[in-house]
């Protein structure tokens, strides 16, 4: 077997249409499909980057919170590479989303931050 890439990731939120303003309207992916499967009560919503469909984004009716701190077993984050790690900061402040501190890559020597979708899934950003 030969794996090629990641072909998408699955992201549960607990409110639809919040995360869903986050992902395209803070972040800027795009759009794919979308649809409401009526028998799950719940909306799905296939997102791109640059063209290519990296997320697809659930709702389902009470998911369980998610457990971050202390941090669980499982994907722990995504991370998205930047052209200019501080005009992201600044973006984002913009619309209200908060970063940490900027940290150094002590491998690549590359400067890193993390923001928080509204469920508190950490999101870094790397700078490229």
């Amino acid at each position: 077997m030969t794996l090629n890439k990641i072909h998408h990731i699955a992201i549960i939120c607990s409110d639809y249409n919040k995360s869903k303003e986050f992902y395209v309207e803070d972040l800027g992916l795009e759009p794919i499909q979308e649809e409401f499967r009526e028998e799950r009560n719940s909306h799905k919503l296939d997102l791109a980057l640059n063209g290519e469909y990296i997320i697809e984004l659930f709702s389902f009716p009470n998911p369980p919170a998610r457990t971050t701190r202390p941090e669980a077993t499982g994907l722990r984050h995504l991370a998205f590479e930047v052209d200019d790690l501080e005009k992201s900061i600044v973006h984002m402040a913009k619309k209200g989303i908060k970063a940490e501190p900027i940290r150094v890559d002590g491998i690549t020597k590359k400067q890193f931050t993390f923001i928080f979708d509204p469920d508190d899934l950490p999101i870094e950003l790397y700078q490229k």
